[in-house]
């Protein structure tokens, strides 16, 4: 008994030191958002409902425990009905639950008003990374972990951003209102910055919405809150917010980097350069399945080293990477992955760990087989 009064007594500590409470976790955060801010002064406020009527309720009974003690003598009354009673205790709750449901509800009005947006962005789930795609800009890119496997698997000290680090984040502007458009390419995820108060399952088929304002820049990092299969620890989400001026800026540099990529299909790529375009694709998107060396993980991940249907059979393998496996783990990559980087991926893995087919599969082989 004196170990929980000791517990709830620290709970009500915590709370009343606010940074504090945020800063050791006990508390959610308060945000960079005009939204996050209302979300969090309303949970403070039913927080401290809930408090009042805690040490109320609680304090009535203690005291009838202590004053109307049998060992002092005391009688229980005898009466059936009392009507003033059951008329407070039915109306006085009524009143509070009215008095959290209008901030409630002006809140959750505004949450999900995605109407006037200045910038949509397409975000989709896939096993295990995000997709996202600037509606109407021609930019899009895969966001994958990229914590090295070495210190997921304790071979070296954890960084400061453990799991929480990935190769391409996605960029926002400040002050201004950004939509987005949610679904997946295969099982429910869901994509949740807590900074934001955003919290939106992406689900096969069907398109959710919903929005954010940044007011501050920097770096605001999530992760995928469904539980969405093997690697569902390893599918982090980081937001770089920017200046306007510095995301207008960006964005003009990744139009001319995708405009420089489509012209990449219809010319002849060295073995080298598919080489080393395909160890950086294989170590982002491959990896964390396949594992660094190509040993993967049997039964669900086969090896790709030494696989001799992959030596022995190219249209196979492409087929593998482009459409994925059904019923299997393997996903599609004709949506995730550009004809370059299907290409040296490809190219990568039937040359190296020894596998050493000489092969060479160029982006316009690959593009042809994405119009089939």
């Amino acid at each position: 008994m004196r170990t929980m009064f000791v517990w709830m007594a620290s709970c009500l500590i915590g709370f009343l030191s606010l940074p504090a409470a945020v800063a050791s976790g006990w508390n959610m955060p308060v945000g960079v958002t005009e939204v996050s801010r209302e979300i969090h002064s309303l949970h403070m406020t039913i927080f401290w409902i809930c408090v009042v009527i805690g040490v109320v309720v609680f304090g009535v009974m203690f005291y009838s425990l202590f004053k109307f003690r049998h060992s002092r003598g005391a009688k229980s009354s005898n009466f059936h009905e009392n009507t003033t009673v059951e008329v407070i205790w039915t109306a006085v709750p009524l009143l509070i639950l009215v008095a959290m449901a209008v901030p409630a509800t002006a809140t959750l009005k505004k949450m999900y008003d995605t109407s006037d947006a200045e910038l949509d962005v397409m975000i989709v789930g896939q096993q295990f990374r995000w997709r996202y795609e600037y509606l109407g800009e021609d930019v899009a890119f895969t966001s994958s972990m990229n914590t090295p496997m070495a210190q997921v698997r304790g071979e070296e000290e954890k960084g400061e951003h453990y799991l929480l680090e990935v190769d391409n984040p996605l960029v926002l502007p400040i002050n201004r209102k950004v939509r987005f458009l949610m679904t997946s390419d295969d099982v429910i995820h869901s994509w949740w910055v807590p900074d934001f108060a955003v919290k939106q399952d992406t689900i096969p088929g069907f398109i959710n919405e919903n929005w954010t304002r940044i007011d501050e820049p920097g770096i605001y990092r999530g992760q995928c809150a469904e539980l969405c299969g093997m690697n569902h620890g390893f599918m982090p989400i980081v937001v770089h917010a920017m200046e306007e001026d510095d995301f207008d800026a960006w964005l003009v540099e990744q139009k001319e980097e995708a405009e420089l990529e489509a012209m990449g299909v219809d010319r002849d790529w060295a073995m080298d350069e598919l080489m080393e375009r395909g160890e950086g694709v294989y170590a982002s998107v491959c990896a964390s399945c396949h594992q660094d060396e190509g040993q993967g993980s049997p039964p669900a991940f086969p090896a790709l080293a030494g696989n001799q249907q992959l030596i022995d059979d190219l249209d196979w393998h492409l087929d593998v990477i482009i459409n994925g496996v059904s019923g299997a783990a393997m996903p599609a990559f004709r949506s995730t992955l550009n004809p370059v980087e299907i290409a040296a991926v490809t190219t990568w893995s039937r040359n190296a760990w020894g596998n050493d087919t000489g092969d060479v599969v160029q982006p316009a082989e690959v593009a042809a087989q994405l119009t089939q």
